[in-house]
């Protein structure tokens, strides 16, 4: 069935509006829109129909513990460095582009709060807000089950973008973050994950703070022309 000029502006409004925010009002998200973010991102194709991902909904006091603890470990320098990612998400060596775009994004949301290069207990502070889950009422922890190999880590990326855009569909926003799995070995026995299970990622989820400046930050996108070959 070919979709509407209006279907069609809907999808791509949801795509392009969505931003990593860092900033949320405590306004609670129900249930029932939780429930119909998941379900709608499980239509993510996955190998073979694996559907790979599991989902720890938190919120109210299982969030507010496990912010704690992370924040804690985080915070202490002793113990941060007992803390290690399981999985390399960044390559182990930086070359450009991709170093120049890292440093550019990092420098720009500094610049908006005020934090100037050197200044590394701001720096420590916010970084740190990422295990507040930049104040959003709901976190999401993402495990998938060791057994997996790299294809179903693909799949697992394209549902977690099937529940970022959901939720903009919603008037909801996100933030995706690779920050929490260093602390992995906290997190995993905190929301009942079996040993089984590797942390992909966490998110953030909520209404937008829109007075906050870090929310002000757009960042570039390369044109097709730049990454893309069209071969006849």
């Amino acid at each position: 069935m070919k979709p509407t000029p209006e279907q069609t502006a809907a999808v791509d409004a949801a795509i392009t509006s969505r931003r990593s925010l860092r900033a949320f009002l405590p306004t609670p998200v129900p249930r029932e829109t939780l429930v119909d973010i998941l379900q709608v991102a499980a239509r993510a194709p996955s190998g073979t129909n694996t559907q790979p991902w599991k989902v720890y909904v938190l919120t109210g006091e299982s969030r507010r513990s496990l912010s704690q603890q992370v924040r804690a470990a985080y915070d202490d320098p002793a113990v941060s460095a007992q803390h290690h990612e399981d999985y390399a998400y960044y390559p182990r060596q930086w070359q450009s582009p991709y170093i120049d775009r890292r440093r550019k994004v990092g420098w720009d949301l500094y610049s908006l709060l005020g934090i100037a290069k050197g200044d590394k207990e701001r720096m420590h502070a916010q970084h740190g807000r990422n295990y507040a889950f930049f104040d959003a009422p709901v976190g999401l922890m993402f495990t998938i089950d060791r057994v997996m190999e790299q294809g179903s880590w693909l799949d697992y990326g394209m549902f977690l973008q099937n529940i970022m855009v959901a939720a903009r569909a919603r008037g909801l926003d996100t933030c995706p973050q690779a920050a929490w799995t260093q602390f992995h070995r906290i997190i995993l026995p905190a929301i009942g994950a079996s040993p089984d299970e590797k942390l992909v990622c966490g998110m953030s989820l909520g209404y937008a703070d829109t007075d906050a400046i870090e929310n002000t930050l757009q960042t570039e996108r390369e044109s097709v022309t730049n990454f893309a070959r069209f071969l006849e």
